[in-house]
């Protein structure tokens, strides 16, 4: 059974910084490129940000630059960096497998970043 706990969200001014865990069990971590996804009422969600099993990075335009993912595979746990915030990274950020993201997922953590 697959368990995904995210944490480390709140309520940030704009160039501030927060640091996300995304905490998985099972095996899927251990064999899973992870993302890190946000979304916004009456919006899609996007993926913003990748990592692979032997951490090779990617990330959204729109967070290149600012956001840092990394995973500890000991841990089970991926982390997002997320420096230089700015009002439209508001979201509720989630972590699951990608690209192929799985049904189930965790409650997210909100980050909301305003003056």
């Amino acid at each position: 059974q697959v368990q995904l706990v995210e944490s480390g969200g709140g309520l940030v001014q704009p160039g501030e910084s927060l640091r996300l865990s995304c905490a998985a069990s099972g095996l899927i971590f251990r064999i899973s490129t992870m993302g890190w996804y946000r979304q916004t009422p009456g919006k899609q969600r996007e993926v913003v940000a990748t990592i692979t099993t032997d951490g090779s990075t990617n990330y959204a335009d729109s967070v290149k630059g600012r956001f840092t993912i990394s995973r500890d595979n000991a841990k089970n746990t991926v982390y997002l960096q997320m420096n230089g915030l700015k009002p439209e990274d508001t979201a509720v950020y989630s972590c699951n497998r990608a690209p192929n993201p799985l049904n189930y997922w965790g409650q997210g953590t909100q980050v909301t970043v305003s003056s």
